[in-house]
């Protein structure tokens, strides 16, 4: 794949210019194929000199200075902190006070969730399915990072929406254990439910009075040409979104 065929997604919302964050597109002329387009899991039964090939192609087209930090993710809510040394990390999320130094999640459905302050002191991003906000990967996440909640900016990413994501009554309960007020981010659709994931994470981020919460619109079931969709499709290739601090010259 030309690196000029690489499209992403960024995040809007108010983090000062040294903060880059993104979330890349599929892009696939065969949605039908479950590793068409710029697939970025290792994980997945594609190809791996393919997918090496691709993270490749990544980090030269954004300037990286090497490969973003890369997680086996769990769909737990163990969040760690990166100083710049590429090692297997076994979590669901990740941050930095470091420039350069690159946080990442895979997802096809599952929204990342990318955190920074006004300031850009720090950033951040979380993968976040509905088994790790059940489970506290939101307010793990929040609590791990060097900010206080007053000043943390956060965005929800592209992700599944209400509309495709039907759920069975065990995880709205789950979901709704220690928060009963959310109640009305499910909507019932015979003995299942249709759940908003967006919806559920900016509860939990306002819940903690973050300065700035906002989502993206996109929803990944919908168009097979720009997203990876593990409800839709089952075997399928992934999205990566990416943050990190540039360095300031």
């Amino acid at each position: 794949m030309k690196a000029s065929l690489v499209r992403w997604v960024s995040p809007d919302w108010p983090a000062p210019d040294h903060v880059r964050a993104l979330t890349t597109e599929r892009n696939a002329g065969q949605p039908d194929r479950p590793f068409d387009g710029f697939n970025l899991a290792d994980h997945v039964q594609d190809d791996p000199e393919r997918v090496a090939t691709h993270r490749s192609v990544l980090v030269a087209q954004l300037g990286l200075a090497g490969q973003p930090q890369w997680l086996t993710q769990v769909h737990g809510i163990a969040v760690e902190r990166l100083d710049g040394t590429v090692r297997p990390l076994s979590a669901d999320g990740s941050f930095t006070t470091s420039p350069g130094v690159v946080c990442a999640v895979l997802s096809a459905d599952c929204a990342p969730v990318f955190l920074s302050d006004r300031q850009g002191s720090f950033v951040a991003l979380l993968h976040a399915g509905w088994r790790g906000i059940a489970d506290g990967i939101i307010e793990t996440g929040l609590s791990a990072v060097p900010a206080q909640p007053r000043d943390i900016i956060a965005w929800v990413g592209p992700g599944i929406r209400r509309h495709a994501f039907e759920v069975k009554s065990e995880v709205r309960d789950q979901l709704m254990a220690d928060h009963q007020r959310d109640s009305n981010y499910f909507l019932p659709r015979g003995e299942r439910y249709l759940a908003d994931l967006p919806g559920l994470i900016l509860a939990r981020l306002r819940q903690y009075r973050v300065a700035f919460a906002g989502a993206s619109e996109v929803c990944t079931y919908a168009d097979p040409t720009r997203w990876f969709s593990f409800r839709r499709q089952g075997l399928c290739g992934r999205m990566a979104s990416l943050i990190w601090l540039e360095r300031q010259r």
